[in-house]
């Protein structure tokens, strides 16, 4: 075998690095101090992807256990705040700490997200307006994210419990990833 085939054949081999909530591998970085760990998710995408841990919460200096917090909509601008204490908005230093990724992205083909997550959720985010919840936002880290680089493939995990959901964005991640070689 020659040694370009055999470098063709290694590439080959490598699999695509996809960032993930990093709750979903089961790490304790939730505001509860808890994780909520994808298992057959993870056991099923592992068999074709590597893993990368992202936590904009932690990474941004928010403890484990912590307050939670939640999007608002404040004169028609979402933004994350501290549930007990409306004061305390996180909004900009998660959307700079998605800038900051973005360095170490050229090495991700995709992105998996906690649902619901008011920073990481891709779509049907709780948003309050006058202490109404309503289910139309994105998290701040992601919605920055998908902002900056819109041809990155992000999926909920939720979403991926569905085969065909779970099949394009495989498709997807390969697609991006080899057009990155």
């Amino acid at each position: 075998m020659s040694h370009a085939s055999r470098q063709d054949k290694d590439i080959i081999q490598l699999k695509p690095k996809v960032g993930i909530s990093s709750c979903l591998l089961g790490n304790e970085v939730r505001y509860d101090g808890g994780h909520k760990h994808a298992r057959y998710l993870i056991d099923t995408l592992g068999e074709y992807f590597e893993f990368v841990p992202y936590c904009p919460e932690v990474a941004i200096g928010l403890g484990t256990p912590r307050v939670p917090i939640r999007l608002v909509n404040h004169a028609s601008d979402i933004r994350a705040v501290n549930s007990d204490n409306p004061e305390i908005d996180v909004s900009e230093a998660l959307s700079t700490y998605a800038e900051s990724v973005l360095a170490g992205l050229h090495s991700l083909s995709g992105f998996i997200v906690k649902k619901g997550s008011p920073s990481c959720g891709m779509e049907q985010v709780q948003v309050f307006q006058n202490e109404i919840p309503w289910y139309a936002g994105r998290g701040i880290f992601t919605a920055r994210l998908m902002q900056l680089l819109p041809e990155l493939p992000v999926e909920e995990e939720g979403r991926l419990m569905d085969q065909c959901w779970r099949e394009n964005f495989i498709a997807r991640v390969f697609t991006y990833y080899r057009q990155s070689l």
